[in-house]
């Protein structure tokens, strides 16, 4: 999983410096004009871990996650 940034250029988001596989699936998170995306240390350790759980294939169906929710796993 990569994490990058970009930019919307005509209608388009343009990512400099990154590669991405053509075709490949990414989700985009816009924050509104006055909005931060801001982590405190805890937060980006937990998402840095998760991200790294997800490079060592460590996942679950979305069908698994929602069972799990669930049934309060």
């Amino acid at each position: 999983m990569k994490v990058a940034t970009g930019k919307t250029v005509s209608g388009r988001i343009v990512i400099e410096g990154e590669s991405l596989q053509e075709g490949c699936t990414v989700t985009v998170l816009a924050p509104e004009p006055d909005e931060a995306f801001v982590l405190n240390a805890e937060a980006e350790a937990s998402l840095l871990a998760a991200m790294a759980e997800t490079d060592r294939g460590e996942t679950i169906t979305g069908e698994e996650l929602m069972n799990r929710l669930r049934d309060g796993v």
